[in-house]
């Protein structure tokens, strides 16, 4: 029984969640954010000795010990109360790890801007999002920088956490799925910029856990989000600079994802990186979404296509909503088919 439920509802909770965070998203102060950001902390300052065999220890507690909370609550709540308050813990978890609001508004703030011809204020924005030096970015670095940095968004705030959800509760892990991954994305740029400069700096192996373990997780939700733009975009010009130009990205996952939007949408993509900005409040930078450290920032060149222009925005916003789009009448269509069945 347990697991005929977690195949029909996933669907259901994904749209529920989805629904909810666009009417009121979370906010960026909120319990939650708190609530992880300190147990990171105490497991980072009582577990990280220093030691190889520390740093693998501290990953486990900090990302699993949260997840099996979730699917202890979860299956609680079905023993106990029954399916249907099982199913509003699926969504109230969801609510937390999924969706677009969580970043969109900064995408929108620079979109308007450049759309006024505004640039000092859009660059302002990019530099306040991202916390990098933005000051001297022409318009259309600005623009390839807010695709790269969204779409990454997108993947990490959406997509990747519809996969892992989906493929866990299929197999009657519930909620597990979401928290797993973003607890995993979490501390993995926590600990990243968690360096010399704070109170306690997180270890070298605490880093090389965490990075290690995220290149893993990440790496199958990136190409299933890389899949889905193809799918929804120009797919043979995807495909093809997902083969060819991926490796032109610091980073393997965010490399597939980042070629495939720019053959989906025709747009250059990749390039100079720029200099990032001191933040002394340690959630803010983990939050700000920089690509996790693991490979040096260079310049490894530009893909092909049109140069970056604000058009290009509003092509991206429709091929990341169609992409949702796809993946919910996927769901539903598995959903209905289990139901029939």
């Amino acid at each position: 029984m347990g697991c005929r439920y977690h195949r029909r509802m996933s669907f259901f909770a994904i749209l529920c969640a989805l629904l909810i965070e666009q009417v009121r998203p979370l906010g960026y102060h909120n319990p939650v954010y708190a609530g992880v950001l300190d147990w990171t902390r105490w497991v980072s300052r009582n577990f990280d000795a220093g030691k190889p065999q520390h740093g693998w220890v501290a990953w486990s507690l900090a990302v699993l010990v949260p997840t099996f909370a979730a699917l202890a609550v979860h299956w609680a709540l079905i023993l106990t109360l029954g399916l249907p308050f099982a199913v509003l813990w699926n969504i109230a978890l969801l609510y937390m790890t999924l969706g677009f609001r969580q970043f969109s508004h900064h995408f929108t703030g620079i979109r308007d801007a450049l759309e006024e011809g505004d640039e000092a204020l859009a660059r302002s924005l990019l530099a306040h999002w991202k916390h990098i030096d933005a000051a001297n970015l022409p318009r259309s670095e600005i623009v390839r920088h807010v695709i790269e940095h969204s779409v990454i968004a997108a993947h990490r705030h959406v997509f990747g956490v519809l996969a892992w959800f989906s493929i866990l509760a299929a197999v009657g892990l519930g909620p597990a799925g979401a928290v797993f991954y973003r607890m995993s994305e979490f501390v993995a740029r926590y600990w990243a910029h968690k360096g010399a400069g704070a109170l306690q700096p997180a270890s070298a192996h605490v880093k090389d856990a965490s990075q290690r373990a995220w290149a893993l997780i990440d790496w199958l939700p990136a190409r299933i989000t890389a899949l889905g733009f193809a799918v929804v975009g120009s797919f043979e010009e995807a495909i093809d600079c997902w083969r060819n130009d991926a490796e032109r990205f610091p980073n393997e996952n965010d490399g597939v994802i980042l070629a495939a939007t720019s053959g989906a949408v025709n747009v250059r993509l990749g390039g100079g990186v720029l200099r990032s900005e001191a933040v002394l409040d340690p959630l803010q930078r983990a939050q700000a979404g920089e690509s996790v450290i693991g490979a040096l920032p260079t310049d490894g060149g530009s893909t092909p296509g049109r140069e970056p222009e604000p058009a290009h925005l509003r092509s991206v916003v429709g091929l990341v909503w169609r992409s949702v789009v796809m993946w919910l009448v996927l769901l539903a269509l598995l959903t209905l088919a289990r139901l029939l069945g």
